[in-house]
Formats: structure tokens, sequence, C-alpha cells
């Protein structure tokens, strides 16, 4: 009997070390894939304040709960369980689900290019009357959740694509690892973000100490400034990220002019920079990569509202 429970005590000594080691090993891989996502969750930092903006301050919070609720869903109710099914049965699609979606953010990127250059505007947006503040909140929150779904699977795809996991169940716990730490992140700092003003104005008006008074002003006059930044930095990093995922696709998949014309202008700036190579070199890929997205998102953008006669919902 002791050496049967001795050998049973092993053994589940030996299991237990190997679930502690598995469990690192998914911590591990979940944390340099998720890495890889970081443009992806950069666009959808800077895009989501946008739908709370020109609406009442005491449904902001409200709204980006919602749209938190439905970022969740969307990927660990919808895109977890595809994703691992690709991974298993099809993961030759990947690629091409990537690209579709980095097809998408090159056109929405490109739109709001052409609009902010004076091109047609599709879609109602805060600018217009709002008849019906609650349908309209409504239209909102269901923008935000599809924009976010499209969002949510490229960062889903790229984290499964990032993986080095051997079983399904490791990659299905990295990727709803993945999954809830971007969420929480992105809609966490949103939330702040969108709530700074709010903040700055109550400091303004109940504190007595000169500083905190100054803070309060220095926020309500940073707010506006801020929203214009993240706006201009959500429409860049559509272009880089959906044109780098172009441009990393379409090789992938055995055609290389993008992809050499791109790798061939960073390694000749990296050349020239000397001690800056490796940023300058970076910066180069980025640029191509995002003036290819700009391409791309115009031609995608031209189609759909000039041939398909497609007018959008913001």
């Amino acid at each position: 009997m002791p050496s049967g429970l001795v050998a049973l005590l092993d053994d589940v000594s030996v299991i237990a070390r190997a679930a502690a080691a598995s469990a690192d090993d998914i911590a591990v891989s979940a944390s340099k894939a998720g890495s890889k996502t970081a443009g992806v969750v950069i666009d959808d930092a800077a895009v989501t304040p946008s739908y709370v903006t020109g609406l009442s301050p005491s449904r902001e919070l409200p709204i980006i709960w919602a749209i938190t609720k439905g970022s969740l869903f969307n990927k660990l109710v919808i895109l977890l369980p595809g994703a691992i099914l690709l991974s298993v049965f099809a993961n030759w699609l990947i690629i091409w689900i990537l690209m579709l979606g980095g097809a998408f953010l090159c056109y929405e990127g490109a739109e709001k290019v052409m609009e902010k250059l004076g091109g047609a505007k599709h879609g109602k947006t805060v600018a217009d009357e709002i008849a019906d503040p609650v349908a309209f909140e409504k239209q909102r929150v269901a923008g935000a959740v599809r924009t976010d779904l499209i969002l949510s699977a490229e960062i889903m795809a790229i984290t499964l694509s990032e993986l080095d996991l051997p079983t399904w169940w490791e990659q299905s716990i990295a990727l709803a690892l993945v999954a809830v730490i971007v969420t929480v992140a992105v809609y966490g700092a949103v939330a702040l973000i969108v709530k700074m003003d709010d903040v700055g104005l109550r400091m303004l008006r109940e504190s007595e100490v000169t500083n905190i008074r100054r803070l309060g002003v220095f926020l309500l006059r940073a707010m506006p400034r801020l929203l214009v930044a993240l706006s201009f930095v959500g429409t860049i990093a559509m272009l880089w990220v959906g044109g780098g995922i172009i441009v990393h696709g379409t090789h992938e998949v055995g055609f290389h002019l993008l992809y050499d014309a791109a790798h061939g202008a960073e390694h000749w700036v990296a050349g020239v920079t000397g001690a800056l190579s490796g940023v300058a070199g970076w910066a180069t890929y980025a640029a191509v990569s995002g003036v290819i997205g700009l391409v791309l998102g115009a031609i995608i953008a031209y189609v759909l509202h000039n041939i398909i006669g497609y007018e959008g919902a913001h």
C-alpha cells in the first residue's frame, strides 16, 4: 500500500509539474503572440472614442460598457471557436481571412483620409442633427461592435498565427487570455480618455488647491487635442496595419511584388542611415505599407461607393 500511494503521489506530482509547465508555456506564448497585435490594438483604442464624441456625457460610460461586452462576445463566443476550428481543419484559410480583414482596415483608413481631404461623407455621424438620441446611440454601439468584430478577428488571427502551442486546448486558453487582456486594456483606456474632461471640470470646480485647479484646466484643454490626435493615430494605424497585412499575406500566397518593394525600401534606408538603421528601416517599411494600404483602400472605396453604390454606416 505505501509503495502504491507513493507511486500515485509521484504520478500526481508529475502531472502537476507538466500542467504548471504547460500553463507557463501558454502564458509566454500568449504574451509573445499578443505583442504582435500591437498595431491593431492601437487602432482599436484610437477609433473607439469617436463613438461617444458629441453624445451626452452621462451616456459615455454605458456606451463604452456596451461596446466592451460586444467586443468580448465577438472574441470569445464568435471568433475563438472559429479560430480553433480553422487551426485544426483549415489552417490554410487563416492567411486569406487576415488579408480580408486587412483590406477592410485599408478601406476604413482611406475613406477617413478622403473625407478629410474634402471627399464625400458616407453614413451618418455626430455632426448631423440627431432626431432620436436613443436610436442613434444604439446605431453607434452597433457600428462600434461591428468594427470591433473586424479588428478582433485581426487580433485573434494574428495571435493564432504566432502561437507555438501543440494542442487545441492550449491554443484556446492562450487566445482567450489575449482576448480578455486586450479588451480590458483597450476599453479601460478608452473609458479613462472619454472621462478626462469630466475629471478636469470637477477638479476646477471643487478643489481649492491651485495646482489641482491648474491640472483640471490642463485636462479640459487637452481633451479635444487628444481626441484629434487619436483620430489621426487611428487612421495611420489602420493604413499601416492593413497595408502590412496585405504585404505579408500576398507574399505568403506567392505574390512577392509588394513584399519585395516594402522590404527593399526598408533595407536600402537601413543601409544608408548608420546608427539609426533599425528605427529608420522599420519606419520606412511602415510608411510603404501605409501607402500600399491607402492606395488599396482608395480603390476599394471607389468601387464600393461609385460602382456598387454602397453608402456605409458610421
